[in-house]
């Protein structure tokens, strides 16, 4: 196995453990009155980021690194950690918005609405470039702008809806949302 194979692992170990962090954030808060936007397309989510990873392994496994690519790489994860941290508590994987709350306006978001979709694209492209892979590249980010096009729209209309909306004490959303996506 090559350099490649360490990358991947990397990668893999880091995306279970921010599953599992987005697991427990989403918990608190559907418990505390959220409402997820979109969910019916999370599935879409989950499976272009599970085939970019097993492509990466199948592909690059056995590859050398480019360091370059790898020092955009290792930036763009201290990005991340500024995307995660300026959430806090309200970081997760899906779009969940609670009634009344403002959308983070700290961190990263002072200056970007959606600054993690900015550091997830740029991996998605990064990462197979590092490996000597820029078709895998060219074709993962293709499929990744179109999705992030739907969740920029979907995440952008929530965080409308909840900075307008009541908090219900039923923990229901309004009859205008039914048909959405929409759950808690």
């Amino acid at each position: 196995m090559g350099e490649g194979a360490w990358l991947v692992g990397f990668l893999v170990a880091q995306r279970l453990a921010e599953l599992g962090l987005a697991q427990w954030n989403t918990a608190r808060l559907r418990a505390a009155g959220g409402f997820e936007f979109g969910a019916s397309y999370y599935p879409l989510m989950v499976a272009l980021h599970a085939f970019w990873l097993l492509g990466l392994w199948l592909l690059g496994h056995d590859r050398d690194i480019d360091r370059l690519w790898l020092a955009v790489f290792v930036l763009l994860q201290m990005g991340r950690l500024w995307v995660v941290a300026g959430l806090g508590r309200r970081w997760t994987t899906r779009v969940i918005v609670q009634p009344g709350a403002a959308p983070v306006a700290c961190g990263p978001y002072r200056w970007l609405r959606h600054p993690n979709y900015a550091v997830v694209a740029l991996e998605i492209a990064v990462v197979p470039l590092a490996l000597g892979l820029p078709l895998f590249a060219l074709v993962f980010s293709i499929a990744n702008a179109v999705l992030l096009s739907w969740r920029i729209r979907v995440e952008n209309r929530a965080l409308a809806w909840a900075a307008l909306a009541e908090p219900r004490t039923d923990g229901l959303p309004p009859a205008t949302l039914a048909n959405d996506g929409l759950r808690r």
